[in-house]
């Protein structure tokens, strides 16, 4: 039995219903997506915060700060919620902003997350794929970022101490927005990015890691592809070839072998039920490449960026979970930072999931390794 087992329980929703409102007219699938997963905010309040919500570029931003003036410049820490670009909110990362402020009561016990005095923490409500377009996304948090860049002084925030944070595929804009901002003279440095179950890229979904948790909830193997393709707006239909890797040239392949490959995952990962993939197992189809081929660019692919802008990256943490289809993203990342010589904080929970943090303080819905995982991401940044 796995260890994921040994916790509790929570299934995703289910897509064949939403697929079932969707043909009757009712709603999307991603609408019923939305609903469920908004959920109702944990009751976290405290009288010495001030919660705000404002907006920077025209972008919806819900900003955490202590009400008494700090003694000195704070850290900022500027965060991206997850949700395949399609789904979540500010509701939903209020669950993993909160412990940032608050010295929260957890059941009997309390737990002291970090200090109101020094950190400010920002919640970007970027638009959500389908009825805002790929890549509007990315451009809504890389605009709300300059803007808050260019007026940290307004928030008390130390321009040397940003730091820029993600769960899931909002730790693939964190990764792309700092690879983007490498270049820019005209603002501050980056201090550090913080990527918490990572999605960085659409060239494999043959890793060991999509093998071996292809069916742990709350996120499938195939529900990626398909959420990566909603989130596109491309046709669903090609998800089985995308899968099997038919939507990659082979020169391609070859080209990004050196970063995307089994080969470069410890073997240790590999224990778990892995396999090779054997050729001729795909074929490339260039139909179905033309449809998915944003996915193989690197703003979307961020683990495809080069060299030279790998090595310019700031101080990162990396957490991945080990029955997470995504884990070895977080991996393979890892690796290119360290070969480029980038400092790397990474955590690796032996029994956590992909989206764990979600449901935190959600009382008997709340797992332990989410506890676990908190307390070693804040530690981390109280240190910058």
């Amino acid at each position: 039995v796995p260890k994921y087992s040994l916790e509790p329980r929570f299934l995703p929703p289910n897509s064949s219903l939403g697929r079932i409102l969707e043909k009757l007219g009712i709603c999307s699938d991603i609408s019923l997506l939305r609903f469920l997963l908004d959920g109702i905010p944990p009751k976290w309040r405290d009288s010495k915060l001030l919660i705000r919500d404002l907006k920077f570029a025209e972008v919806p931003v819900r900003v955490y700060q202590a009400k008494a003036p700090s003694v000195g410049q704070r850290r900022g820490v500027l965060y991206f919620h997850g949700g395949a670009g399609t789904l979540g909110s500010i509701k939903v990362a209020y669950s993993l902003l909160m412990p940032l402020q608050l010295n929260i009561k957890y059941g009997n016990k309390i737990f002291v997350m970090a200090s109101l005095k020094i950190i400010i923490s920002l919640i970007f409500s970027y638009r959500l794929a389908p009825e805002y377009l790929y890549p509007s996304q990315y451009w809504d948090c890389l605009n709300a970022t300059i803007h808050f860049m260019r007026n940290v002084e307004d928030y008390q925030v130390d321009p040397a101490r940003i730091i820029l944070c993600g769960d899931s595929c909002g730790a693939n804009f964190a990764t792309a927005i700092c690879q983007i901002l490498v270049s820019r003279t005209d603002l501050p440095k980056i201090r550090a990015q913080v990527l918490i179950y990572p999605g960085l890229q659409g060239l494999d979904f043959y890793l060991p890691s999509y093998q071996q948790n292809r069916a742990v909830p709350i996120l499938f193997r195939d529900r990626v592809v398909y959420l990566c393709l909603r989130y596109l707006s491309k046709d669903t239909s090609v998800v089985e070839d995308v899968l099997k890797g038919s939507h990659v040239p082979e020169d391609m392949k070859l080209k990004y072998k050196k970063w995307i490959s089994a080969d470069n995952i410890p073997e240790e990962f590999k224990i778990r039920g892995y396999k090779p993939q054997k050729p001729p197992s795909y074929t490339y189809k260039h139909d179905v490449h033309e449809v998915v081929k944003q996915m193989l660019e690197v703003m979307f692919s961020p683990l495809l960026a080069e060299d030279t802008i790998v090595s310019q990256l700031p101080e990162s943490y990396i957490l991945t979970c080990e029955f997470d289809v995504l884990r070895d993203d977080g991996l393979l990342y890892k690796k290119r930072l360290e070969d480029n010589g980038v400092r790397v904080t990474w955590y690796h929970n032996e029994d956590g999931f992909h989206g764990v943090l979600t449901l935190f303080g959600y009382g008997i819905f709340s797992f332990p390794s989410a506890k676990k995982i908190l307390d070693n991401t804040v530690n981390f940044i109280k240190k910058l």
